[in-house]
């Protein structure tokens, strides 16, 4: 459908936003960083005081939008649930998948991750089964093994009589030829903050059976995971995450952090941290994710992988006005893959299944890239030459750069995190037995996070709407005038973030560090407009051992996903073509399938403790109410 006769329920019109909104005023954040023991006595004062939760508040700048004189006037807006509408001629379903997507990278190249495609023809030809590969994955993602395995940290639980039961109905169809799907016995895992019948969704949570959150087994399972499911894909379990999603670094003193295995002094990123360490280290090849402020974009990028951020409510509806759902995956083509099952029409969700299905690109349509220059001349020396070297690339391919204005840069960044913070202490307060007391089931980092939350005033949070409306009123004028632009950033502006001693014990609060680190996220959380991120190169680290991988961003119009697709794979070509070395894999990468194969040979002593360990813990989930 050409992009000037589209058609939008909730569309906000096409507004250039005031030449005063326009301004990029760069401000330096003076929040107090905490860690270690005086984090921890901290928190136990602040969430008792809610005049020092006050001070936190200000002190963040969260009150200056209602001194903004531009707002005066402008509608405010809660949810940016702008909806692309069928034309007829839309299909009713997800696109079928092209040949390119079925066929796995060359096996010469350097830095080859495994791909669906790898394990379809695997399975394909006998060579292993399904049944192989889980019962190969189960030692190594199995969280409560006694001899637990250094990549075990990215994964919450699994419910390995699940997991084999439903790797042995795909064996089963294959070895009579007939796979439900393209994905029919591919692995993948399901961040924890999503419901997946049978499990308890603890979102990074220390367990707390008093509380009864922990033992709220969930009986349905979110769309995104039950559409692959239902393809015949493995869920291996639900997958480590910073707590309840409030950081972009991934530590987690509760329930561990997951390595970044390109460089272990380095943190995989957040809140989707569990997904980005296991897919960089080659555990599964896609994964479903969550990202309200970058949770999914950001550890994508530290972790050298791909991960798509879709539109507001593409692939299910959420009680949020940041939060979607979305793919990561190890290649370009696996995220499409993966983004085309989940976002598959859900005849039970009204308002998911209205977003007409996205479409491939026009190939004859002029190309345009949006570049911000003042924003994006923020980042790191080293993350900029990565950025500039991959414009230049564009420019070779015929793509045009167009400098654009964004509005409200600063204010609308303060507004995303004002407005996320608010959000989650509303949603912590509904999980406790005792909501006036609800903080003590967080760690001391999340408690004086949240405690600023539950500051905002209700006047500041319709203006966070009002500055809400400006930007997609902005974005819908660009989009208006150059058709089809994607706007071009890095996807953080420093790559990577260093581990500090002692953090792992009882966390950090470091809101500098995070507000600087969702620099370029927050646009698309705030506009609902689609984003993705994927490595554009690599750089040195300030300490460990290893690189640091880069991550490039586009942002897209609504529903406009596979423009994002169709660019995220011509970039992984750049990528494995052009950039000097190729892709890169981490020292400690796993070949899957190469294990899978091998693993009939040992099967049956491992096998045996396996299920030995799986009947000691299906004991104890019993007696637990698991």
């Amino acid at each position: 459908m050409d992009s000037q006769t589209r058609r939008f329920a909730n569309h906000p019109g096409a507004k250039e936003a005031p030449s005063s909104a326009l301004e990029y005023r760069l401000e330096e954040d003076r929040n107090p960083p905490m860690r270690g023991y005086p984090l921890v006595i901290a928190s136990a004062i602040i969430e008792r005081l809610p005049f020092l939760q006050k001070i936190l508040w200000n002190n963040a700048k969260f009150g200056q939008a209602k001194y903004i004189p531009d707002l005066d006037g402008v509608p405010w807006r809660i949810q940016p649930d702008v909806i692309p509408l069928a034309d007829g001629t839309s299909p009713g379903k997800m696109l079928e998948l092209e040949p390119e997507l079925r066929q796995p990278q060359p096996a010469s190249l350097a830095g080859r991750f495994l791909s669906v495609a790898d394990y379809h023809e695997l399975y394909k030809s006998g060579a292993a089964r399904p049944v192989d590969v889980v019962t190969a994955l189960l030692p190594l993602v199995d969280p409560g093994r006694e001899l637990r395995s250094e990549y075990a940290d990215a994964w919450a639980r699994t419910h390995a009589d699940e997991l084999l039961a439903a790797a042995r109905a795909s064996t089963a169809r294959w070895a009579v030829g007939e796979p439900l799907s393209f994905v029919d016995g591919v692995p993948f895992g399901v961040k924890d903050d999503l419901a997946v019948e049978g499990f308890v969704s603890r979102m990074g949570m220390k367990m707390n059976e008093e509380e009864e959150f922990f033992r709220r087994v969930s009986k349905e399972t979110v769309w995104p995971v039950k559409a692959l499911q239902e393809a015949g894909a493995i869920m291996v379990g639900k997958m480590n995450q910073h707590e309840i999603g409030m950081d972009t670094n991934g530590c987690n003193p509760s329930t561990g952090t997951p390595t970044n295995w390109y460089n272990k002094s380095y943190y995989p990123g957040g809140s989707s941290s569990g997904a980005g360490s296991a897919l960089s280290a080659g555990i599964v090849p896609i994964s479903i994710g969550t990202d309200a402020g970058g949770s999914i974009r950001i550890p994508s990028a530290f972790c050298g992988v791909y991960g798509l951020k879709t539109t507001h409510n593409r692939a299910c509806h959420m009680s949020s006005s940041m939060c979607t759902v979305g793919p990561m995956a190890s290649t370009a083509a696996d995220l499409t893959i993966a983004y085309r099952f989940a976002s598959q029409p859900n005849p039970n969700d009204p308002v998911q299944n209205l977003l007409a299905i996205s479409t491939l690109p026009d190939p004859s349509a002029k190309k345009y890239v949006g570049v911000c220059r003042k924003w994006v001349a923020t980042a790191d020396a080293n993350v900029l030459e990565i950025f500039e070297k991959s414009l230049a690339h564009l420019t070779t391919l015929g793509y045009e750069v167009v400098d654009v204005d964004l509005p409200f840069l600063r204010e609308g960044q303060l507004a995303h995190s004002a407005t996320c913070v608010t959000e989650a202490a509303a949603d912590a307060r509904a999980r406790a037995n005792d909501p006036d007391n609800f903080t003590r089931l967080l760690n001391p980092a999340n408690r004086v996070t949240i405690c600023a939350g539950v500051q905002t005033p209700a006047i500041d949070y319709i203006r966070y709407g009002q500055i809400r409306t400006v930007i997609m009123r902005h974005l819908a004028f660009l989009f208006a005038r150059h058709p089809g632009m994607l706007l071009l950033t890095p996807a953080t502006p420093a790559a990577g973030w260093p581990i500090a001693p002692g953090d792992q014990a009882h966390g950090c609060v470091d809101a500098n560090k995070l507000i600087r680190n969702m620099t370029f996220v927050w646009l698309a959380n705030m506009s609902g407009c689609p984003a993705v991120s994927l490595p554009a190169g690599y750089v040195d680290p300030d300490q460990g051992e290893g690189v640091l991988p880069v991550g490039l961003m586009a942002l897209a119009e609504w529903g406009m996903e596979e423009q994002l697709l169709a660019f995220a794979r011509e970039r992984e070509a750049y990528l494995n073509d052009v950039y000097p070395g190729g892709r890169r894999r981490p020292e400690k990468w796993l070949d899957m399938i190469v294990r899978a194969k091998k693993w009939p040979a040992t099967a049956a002593a491992v096998r045996k403790q396996i299920e030995k360990e799986m009947a000691e813990k299906m004991a104890k989930r019993a007696g637990r109410g698991w």
